[in-house]
């Protein structure tokens, strides 16, 4: 018997799981696939696996899912396949497939948000992240930014959120609502340890719904943590990392070294 030089982990679903017997639908799906769809998981795409499966990639609750199908047809095996080695050759199909789509998707809709600019309009590097006034990790994030933009390299399109504390969305309304909004967002920056801009009432009536709308995209695009940051990577692929970046990984989404 040849033996399949991959391992798959964890879980296996069968088509006669409790004695269910499902036809295949108007979609063609094998009864075992079509259980997960029942359950909830929407399918991006499918592609030739080893071992005679076919794999497929989607979604299920916001959440990237990879399974296999085995060469039978009965059963599918939900999770990532590794090789001998430990190579996943799961996570470069979840990322062409599913995420890469979603990024390029996700970055027109950034292009045509609300954000405030950081930095030289001309720089040659574009990054979006979506900034809450009061998160710590967003101030450590644009300290750590501080080079690239100085520099001349990187312009930051912050989308101000409101999200964190009671307080967030009055200050988010007031930066963006400001005559000046990049200078308002240096103000909260440089006094951030001081607790940040002070908030102007007849900017936050006039413009709160400004930040509600940034609120609900960033809710859209299934993230939960400020910064969340869009990049484009060496290759001109749309990456995305949520919370502060480690220092190693700067120079990728700056889109280079460190000045």
């Amino acid at each position: 018997m040849k033996r399949v030089n991959a391992i798959i982990k964890p879980a296996l679903i069968s088509a006669s799981l409790l004695g269910l017997s499902l036809p295949i639908l108007a979609e063609d799906y094998p009864a075992a696939v079509q259980q997960l769809i029942d359950r909830g998981v929407s399918i991006d795409g499918s592609f030739d696996a080893p071992g005679g499966m076919t794999g497929y990639v989607g979604n299920m609750q916001g959440r990237s899912v990879a399974f296999y199908l085995t060469s039978d047809k009965e059963h599918v095996v939900v999770g990532p396949m590794l090789t001998a080695e430990g190579k996943n050759l799961t996570e470069p199909k979840i990322q062409e497939l599913v995420q890469g789509p979603q990024n390029e998707k996700a970055w027109a809709q950034l292009e045509d948000a609300d954000w405030v600019m950081d930095g030289d309009p001309d720089a040659p590097v574009i990054v979006y992240t979506f900034t809450d006034p009061n998160c710590p990790f967003c101030h450590r994030f644009r300290q750590a930014a501080e080079p690239w933009v100085e520099a001349g390299r990187v312009q930051l399109r912050h989308i101000m959120v409101g999200i964190l504390r009671e307080d967030s969305l009055p200050k988010a309304a007031t930066i963006v609502g400001a005559k000046k909004p990049s200078e308002a967002l240096t103000e909260n920056q440089d006094s951030y340890s001081n607790g940040g801009i002070e908030v102007n009432r007849q900017l936050v009536s006039a413009n709160a719904d400004r930040v509600r709308a940034n609120n609900q995209l960033m809710s859209s695009l299934g993230l939960s943590a400020t910064p969340s940051t869009y990049f484009r990577d060496g290759n001109g692929s749309v990456q995305m990392k949520q919370g502060a970046p480690q220092p190693s990984e700067l120079p990728e989404m700056m889109g280079s070294e460190r000045p």
